[in-house]
């Protein structure tokens, strides 16, 4: 098995080169997030974004949980171009580089599976709500606990994932309360995509992150644009208007004739190159 590449406190395995696994490492502070654990976070999800092995992601922490949010004690150094700069401008900088991280995990062209434990809350509750799907073990649990440090609930992309997932009225119970939810109370108001037993998230994650390997480059990554993208539709025929488009540039990959060729003969396809 090939060594996990490593940034100060994220690592990268790629034993299996189409389904890399991203590890928060900071066990110590429960993979708080200080702006270097934040670089290096969105270092790797660059450096995968235009990773043509890679076809799906899985993101999960060392150690006792998944993440606990912000680092409230510092540690390492500031965000980039916060230096120097007076109150205002230093907290604004800080804050931009944690949505650089949420963003770099949102936009990455392979879908991303967070793998979770223990806790998930504050920005680690939104690096979840940032990934696509979401597989947790029962030790796990979710916090939108921004407002209990009195602030809002409305942070980093949780005001805007949060309800597209599970609606107004449990995203409203949530971020007004700041209350923890067990893994088993997510999976029911529809956080989760999978609830595993005490320890086997990474091992669930990465078999669904295998099973979506198994589709072709062009579908996965186009099926993650036009789904978020036609979230924001503002009409049906805005929706349809994408899709048509992706369809049809779909047939110049020659992947359709394949898949049809292999139903034929009960084989799986041979996927081409996008």
């Amino acid at each position: 098995m090939s060594e996990p590449e490593r940034e100060n406190f994220v690592t990268i395995d790629r034993s299996d080169p189409a389904v890399p696994v991203v590890t928060l490492d900071r066990p110590d502070r429960r993979n708080a997030l200080s702006m270097d654990l934040v670089s290096d976070g969105i270092a790797a999800f660059r450096a995968l974004h235009r990773d043509r092995d890679a076809r799906a992601i899985v993101l999960t922490g060392a150690g006792g949980g998944f993440c606990a949010g912000a680092d409230l004690k510092g540690g390492g150094g500031p965000a980039p171009d916060a230096e120097g700069r007076g109150p205002v401008g230093s907290v604004y900088r800080s804050q931009e580089h944690i949505v650089d991280f949420m963003m770099a995990v949102h936009e990455c062209d392979k879908p991303v599976i967070a793998a979770v434990h223990g806790a998930a809350v504050g920005g680690g509750f939104a690096l979840a709500l940032a990934s696509d799907l979401r597989v947790a073990d029962t030790t796990a649990y979710f916090g939108s606990v921004f407002i209990n440090v009195g602030l809002t609930s409305c942070d980093i992309g949780t005001s805007y994932f949060l309800p597209r997932l599970v609606g107004s009225g449990h995203a409203m119970d949530m971020m007004l309360t700041g209350r923890h939810v067990d893994a088993e109370e997510a999976d029911r108001i529809g956080l989760l995509n999978r609830l595993v037993p005490e320890g086997t998230h990474v091992e669930a994650a990465v078999e669904f992150a295998q099973q979506l390997a198994k589709q072709n480059e062009y579908g996965l990554w186009l099926t993650k644009r036009g789904l978020w993208a036609n979230i924001d539709a503002p009409s049906i025929r805005h929706a349809v208007e994408l899709e048509n488009r992706q369809q049809v540039l779909g047939t110049f990959t020659g992947n359709m004739t394949e898949a049809m060729r292999a139903f034929g003969e009960r084989r799986d396809p041979n996927w081409g190159p996008m």
